[in-house]
């Protein structure tokens, strides 16, 4: 990591169908080997089938998936004295969303259904109804904070 200046943060062109950016970062970090036709097909037909389930738009039903995703705090090791230290901390916007990107991506592949388009589906709707692996991570992420709450004065 260069230690004179930061990278700066590259802005993502909004998806096709539906203009959203959130939605192409999500297809992104779907995307395997650079194949984003095939990550773009995964994604619509997900939001297709979510739309057809729900009878709701499927951008707003991805926004709010995502929303129950989204962790508020996680603890980071801080070393102090010899010993280490789990301490809470708040969690950025953006790394809020990177991280519930990620959870919602890496819970769709450990599914069970038979496409990725179904997995994600399933998980999607999961998610709105605050079930399933992705808002799970999250708890767990809550319940790490709050067990090391008594190490949050060493933040720095």
């Amino acid at each position: 990591m260069s230690r004179r200046h930061s990278a700066e943060k590259r802005e993502v062109l909004p998806d096709a169908k539906y203009g959203d950016r959130v939605l192409t970062k999500f297809m992104n970090n779907l995307m395997l080997d650079g194949k984003k036709s095939v990550a773009e097909r995964i994604v619509y037909g997900a939001l297709d089938r979510v739309e057809a389930k729900t009878k709701r738009s499927a951008v707003e039903v991805f926004h709010e998936a995502l929303e129950n995703i989204k962790p508020s705090v996680e603890v980071r090791s801080r070393r102090v004295g010899g010993a280490t230290y789990q301490v809470p901390v708040e969690v950025r916007v953006e790394r809020r969303e990177a991280l519930a990107i990620r959870w919602l991506i890496k819970a769709s592949r450990t599914r069970n259904e038979n496409t990725m388009e179904e997995r994600l589906a399933s998980e999607l709707m999961d998610a709105v109804n605050s079930r399933g692996s992705a808002v799970k991570k999250r708890e767990d992420t809550h319940k790490m904070a709050e067990a090391n709450k008594a190490f949050s004065h060493y933040r720095w």
